[in-house]
């Protein structure tokens, strides 16, 4: 099992979702990403991934891996704040890869 760290932006992130349902739906992508199978995602820049989750807005979780032991969890959005999420991820993973 791989272990998943959070940054302060995703968990604040996180915190503050009100829909129950989609929290719940993104703890279970996590979890299935913490045992391997990051379900539906696509590779960007920088070795930042986004995984996406089908449920209202279009969640994303942005992450990145640290070796074969580690996930980064960086940042969460949705698909109308996905290109600032997307810049904000890569910086973020370019400040932890440093």
């Amino acid at each position: 099992m791989v272990e998943i760290r959070k940054t302060a932006l995703y968990a604040r992130w996180f915190d503050a979702l009100r829909d129950r349902q989609a929290r719940a739906r993104i703890d279970v992508r996590v979890f299935r990403l913490a045992h391997g199978n990051p379900g539906q995602h696509r590779v960007l820049t920088d070795g930042v991934v986004e995984m996406k989750i089908d449920h209202g807005p279009g969640y994303r979780v942005y992450f990145t891996g640290r070796g074969a032991e580690l996930v980064l969890l960086l940042i969460g959005g949705d698909k109308t704040t996905q290109q600032r999420d997307i810049e904000t991820a890569t910086r973020l993973a370019k400040e932890f890869s440093s």
